[in-house]
């Protein structure tokens, strides 16, 4: 990303083309209480003028993966949409469960196009539902997909990642895949709801939350030397290993490196040093960590 194109981000947003996103519709008059027993939000919030963010557990608690859904205008259904690399596995866990239900799931993928508008042009006057993919306020806008697009020139994939990291926005496959809890990943305050009954994975998570206690939690860091890649471990100069880097990228302001990782819970203080390699031997890097403001 160009310094230009980020003063231009930060100033006026953007439009990112979400189109390959895997799509899937719920119907049936079982659709919302089916879905309510699937994933970490309320579907009974869902309605037509917004995408709520949630979650899908497995019975451990741990993330099978993120999506965000919301009532067709219609009235009818349930409309789905998660990252286009679990297409396959998340329909496969979404409908697991449909045997006794009148509700029917049904990929929808090539049926439709999906943009999202955000940044401070990103109002309720520019249509379609509000959504916060990017740690900002946005809108969505689902076409039909014999639809012309938007006349919009759509920030790449590329830098699209870059301002994810930037805003301490954790991803799939990155920091939300099997190895996470939602907690862990700073998501409790917007996709979780502890008041809807059961779903799958909800009597662990509602440990969590009762006992505070998990055995990871995220965080922001700035490299301060070397070049840190997602996958090395960190480490505490005692020679400890307490955490995991997972998603950089590269400020276009000053080319200094950022990213997310995941520390053992509480044992690293905000504003820490931590040493960065494949092994205590073999360090090569080192970075601050910051707290991630809770998504």
């Amino acid at each position: 990303m160009t310094a230009e194109l980020w003063h231009r981000l930060q100033a006026e947003g953007g439009w990112l083309n979400l189109s390959d996103r895997a799509k899937w519709r719920l119907s049936g008059p079982d659709r919302v209480r089916y879905m309510n027993g699937q994933v970490t939000q309320d579907v009974r919030l869902a309605d037509p003028r917004r995408a709520l963010h949630a979650c899908v557990t497995n019975a451990k608690g741990r993330i099978d993966g993120d999506l965000f859904f919301h009532a067709a205008p219609d009235g009818e259904s349930l409309l789905i949409d998660a990252p286009a690399s679990l297409r396959e596995s998340l329909g496969v866990r979404l409908g697991r469960y449909l045997i006794a239900d009148d509700a029917e799931l049904e990929d929808v993928t090539g049926e439709w196009h999906l943009w999202h508008r955000f940044g401070s042009d990103a109002c309720e006057d520019a249509g379609g539902l509000a959504a916060e993919r990017l740690g900002c306020p946005g809108r969505d806008l689902w076409m039909p997909a014999d639809d012309p697009a938007p006349a919009a020139d759509p920030v790449s994939a590329e830098d699209a990642e870059v301002l994810r990291i930037l805003r301490g926005v954790p991803a799939s496959p990155q920091e939300l895949n099997g190895e996470a809890f939602p907690q862990e990943a700073g998501l409790e305050a917007k996709v979780m709801s502890f008041t809807k009954g059961c779903y799958v994975g909800q009597e662990v998570l509602s440990r969590i939350k009762s006992s505070g206690r998990m055995p990871r939690e995220i965080v922001l860091w700035t490299a301060e030397s070397g070049n840190p890649s997602p996958g090395e471990a960190l480490w505490l100069a005692d020679g400890s290993r307490v955490g995991v880097i997972t998603s950089c990228a590269r400020h276009p302001l000053d080319g200094t490196l950022h990213g997310l990782g995941f520390l053992r819970q509480g044992t690293v203080p905000p504003d820490s040093q931590l040493l960065v390699g494949d092994a205590m031997t073999s360090i090569k890097a080192s970075l601050r960590i910051q707290q991630l403001p809770c998504r």
